[in-house]
């Protein structure tokens, strides 16, 4: 039987908060970094169907029927059928037991069954040793599968057959772990609470209910659990623009982004919990570097690594290279060190609180300092420029920090610096037509500027801004989806979702239900059968591109809903 490469589209997850594997629509295991997002994977057929690894189901005729998470937990019931039946397939991730890893029930087999799994460890870079002791194959002693039937060694390859007309279990452990049927069961139900607890920190009804618990859902896993970091992607190398080399690793911690899902959160009605680990999580995460901030961190606080290439491996849909790491995280973000002032501005109103303010502060004060440098901008272009949105950011994250400061001189010092980043930006970023510029000289108009009457910089129906859409509605738009502009891509790239939602949200505040509506409509095409959002995706094709599930999306998806609903009558 072959296997293909599944389209990002068909992709699911499920995890721990630790981590997370990624499934097919044939409930075969793809991509799987045990222990943590960010760590070497041991399935990675995602980026090399023959050779990255995989654990799979194998037998003929069996097609996809649906799937469905239970509640708002990540355990995921996949349904596929066969003419002599039907199979389910549970697949889940324990949380709150005595051991870790990927657990998985199958109902009574429809025909005879075939799970083979096939580790490459280290993105298929390390060696495999198994061994079978017991009816548990060792993994070079690190990963430990037991299975309801016998196992078998074949190679590199373990394999058990099921027959038809019998349930079967199977457990990935992290550690070494003898399974039983009873031990899964209770294993499952402390998981299901666990969720349940999880869940209880923010719960929403209203508009686009589905959609909103979905992205919820997805902000969840995608968050680690032992110290709040919150990481762009659990994936790495799946290309923004097909057979090109827009693929990068997002499985860190970029501060930008964390900073716009908590105040995404906080607004959405969170009791605060999660939030406020977020600011934790900053903090210890600054005090492990000597300068003042970098853009983005690893799950255990260090800055991300510089980008390694891949080159055994062939790419999704031979689309290179493939990246671990990541470049950009020695650049100058201005918009980045803003964004966490923007979310603790957020959390202190909404839960009246201070933490941390010492750190916040000097992140005030650096930024006061720093913000006529020219920086890489809000999309981490190699290109230095006056980037317009980086100006407007550090202006409203001033002003709004500084009626939170109780020391008058640090009032005023931030103060001053915003109101000089604004006549900067007066005099230096407009186009000819009147527009907000990507950066002072060019005619370009990027989709980040409609952020500015959403930050509350400027009306929304200020001059500018209303020069701003227009020009975004007639060079960057197609089919109610809205492309950015980047200086360092001279392509075109697919429409990016979370700019997209930016723009339904601007038009909550000009009262125009309509087009919110047909906008939010274009980019929940981009939401899969389980709730998963990519980065961008294709607006004529429709093809998902980019690393999936992109927490900014989600998180931009909320904050467009919650105003909504807000302004409803």
């Amino acid at each position: 039987m072959t296997i293909l490469q599944p389209k990002i589209q068909d992709l699911a997850i499920i995890g721990d908060r630790r981590t997370c594997a990624y499934t097919d629509k044939q409930a075969n295991i793809v991509w799987y970094c045990p222990g943590r997002f960010d760590q070497p994977s041991v399935f990675a057929s995602l980026l090399d169907i023959e050779n990255g690894g995989a654990w799979k189901i194998i037998a003929e005729g069996l097609t996809f029927k649906e799937r469905h998470y239970t509640g708002d937990s990540a355990i995921l019931n996949t349904y596929l059928l066969h003419t002599a039946g039907a199979l389910q397939v549970e697949d889940w991730m324990p949380m709150g037991t005595a051991f870790t890893g990927i657990c998985r029930s199958l109902s009574e087999a429809p025909v005879d069954l075939q799970l083979v799994l096939q580790p490459k460890p280290d993105y298929a870079r390390g060696e495999v040793e198994l061994l079978l002791q017991d009816n548990t194959a060792s993994i070079n002693g690190t990963l430990f599968l037991s299975a309801s039937h016998p196992l078998q060694l074949q190679g590199d390859t373990i394999c058990c057959a099921v027959p038809e007309g019998e349930k079967s279990w199977f457990v990935l452990a992290d550690q070494e772990f003898k399974a039983e049927e009873q031990l899964l069961e209770e294993a499952r139900k402390a998981t299901l609470q666990e969720w349940k607890q999880i869940s209880r920190h923010i719960t929403y009804h209203g508009a686009y209910q589905k959609e909103v618990r979905n992205s919820l859902r997805v902000l969840r896993m995608m968050t680690f659990a032992e110290n709040g970091g919150i990481i762009a992607a659990g994936t790495t190398s799946l290309p923004e623009v097909p057979e090109g080399d827009r693929n990068y690793d997002y499985r860190y911690v970029w501060l930008r982004d964390a900073a716009m899902i908590a105040s995404a959160l906080t607004r959405a009605g969170s009791d605060g919990e999660e939030e406020r680990k977020f600011l934790d999580f900053i903090c210890n995460a600054l005090h492990h570097i000597d300068k003042p901030v970098v853009p983005f961190f690893t799950l255990d606080f260090e800055p991300a690594p510089g980008e390694e290439e891949l080159h055994h491996l062939t790419g999704y849909k031979a689309s290179l290279p493939i990246r671990i790491g990541n470049n950009a995280n020695s650049q100058l973000q201005l918009d980045a060190i803003s964004n966490v002032l923007l979310a603790a501005k957020v959390i202190y109103n909404k839960f009246d609180t201070r933490e941390h303010w010492q750190l916040v502060s000097e992140l005030a004060n650096y930024l006061a300092a720093h913000w006529h440098e020219k920086d890489h901008g809000i999309w981490e272009e190699t290109q230095k420029q006056h980037y317009t949105v980086s100006k407007v950011v550090a202006s409203i994250s001033l002003k709004y920090i500084a009626e939170l400061s109780e020391e008058q001189e640090q009032k005023e010092r931030w103060e001053q610096a915003s109101f000089e980043i604004r006549n900067f930006v007066q005099q230096n970023c407009l186009t000819s037509e009147g527009a907000y510029a990507a950066f002072p000289g060019t005619e370009a108009v990027d989709v980040s500027a409609i952020l500015f009457p959403i930050w509350a910089y400027v009306d929304a129906d200020d001059p500018a801004v209303l020069k701003t859409i227009e020009v975004l509605e007639r060079d960057y738009c197609q089919h109610n989806l809205f492309r950015r502009h980047l200086v360092d891509y001279e392509g075109e790239e697919g429409a990016f979702l979370a700019g997209t939602f930016w723009v339904a949200q601007y038009y909550v505040m000009r009262k125009n239900t309509e087009r919110f509506k047909q906008i939010m409509d274009a980019a929940l095409a981009f939401m899969n059968d389980v709730g998963l959002m990519p980065e961008e995706g294709d607006p004529v094709t429709g093809e998902f591109l980019g690393n999936i599930p992109q927490t900014f999306v989600h998180a931009s998806l909320v904050g467009a809903v919650i105003d909504y609903e807000n302004t409803k009558d």
